[in-house]
């Protein structure tokens, strides 16, 4: 199944936008060549540009707290397990103190490396970090890998209390809905949402065997979903099938 999201409002889509680049630069530093890393590092300053946006880091230590209310809240509760409740609302509690002990905002103090400041200069030059360009970078991509190893952990280091909080937030937001299986009838859905009540997140799970590709869109009125078929001339076309998917609406 190929799980596809939309954020209902813009923090949430920061959210998503901050977690796809961790999880590449995850992936990244594990590896060994040189190449593997340089993206690595422009991965890094793809996340200082999300990150440093003015109110993202409060956006994220309320939203902590947020959570870590409504947990204590269920306290009493003989449908709650008070030891697992304990242990979210620790890690939760851990995100928070971890987040706001970092100085100023999430990943600031990497701007004050002149050396990583110097390469993010020229990373957004195409072909900008050429060894005439930046010979000092050239020299640090043919250091050993345990070298470049270390250096990458300790520049990451700095952005882990953000990129922890932010799938601790999404984790439990995605954890709140409840899937449902939907047609669209003719290759469109609309499904209107209840009043009185905010959705945040949708999530849709398709079968690639069907080769469709949704088109979401939503506001805290109504859900729409088309349904599209890549076309051998590489463009859309409307899907006129009815065909199935599975709907999360998380709040």
């Amino acid at each position: 199944m190929i799980l596809y999201e939309y954020p209902f409002n813009e923090r949430i889509r920061t959210y998503l936008r901050l977690e796809h680049l961790f999880l590449r630069l995850g992936e990244l530093v594990a590896r060994e060549t040189p190449l593997d890393h340089h993206y690595a590092l422009t991965t890094i300053f793809e996340i200082m540009d999300v990150a440093t946006r003015a109110d993202l880091k409060s956006d994220v230590l309320k939203d902590l707290e947020k959570q870590k209310q409504v947990l204590n809240s269920y306290r009493g509760n003989p449908a709650i397990s008070e030891d697992v409740l304990d242990q979210v609302v620790g890690r939760l509690e851990h995100c928070f103190s971890a987040l706001s002990g970092l100085p100023g905002k999430a990943g600031q103090s990497l701007t004050e490396n002149d050396w990583l400041m110097s390469v993010r200069s020229r990373a957004v030059i195409p072909g900008g970090t050429c060894e005439f360009d930046l010979p000092a970078y050239f020299a640090w991509q043919h250091k050993s890998v345990d070298t470049r190893h270390a250096d990458l952990q300790a520049w990451t280091s700095t952005l882990k209390p953000l990129a922890e909080s932010i799938r601790m937030l999404l984790k439990m937001l995605r954890d709140s809905g409840s899937p449902q299986k939907v047609v669209a009838a003719g290759g469109q859905f609309q499904q209107p949402l209840p009043q009185g009540r905010t959705f945040q997140l949708l999530r849709l799970r398709i079968d690639p065997a069907l080769n469709l590709i949704p088109e979401i869109s939503g506001n805290r009125l109504l859900v729409s979903v088309r349904l599209m078929r890549l076309a051998p001339d590489t463009r859309l076309h409307p899907c006129g099938d009815d065909a199935a998917f599975e709907l999360t609406l998380c709040s």
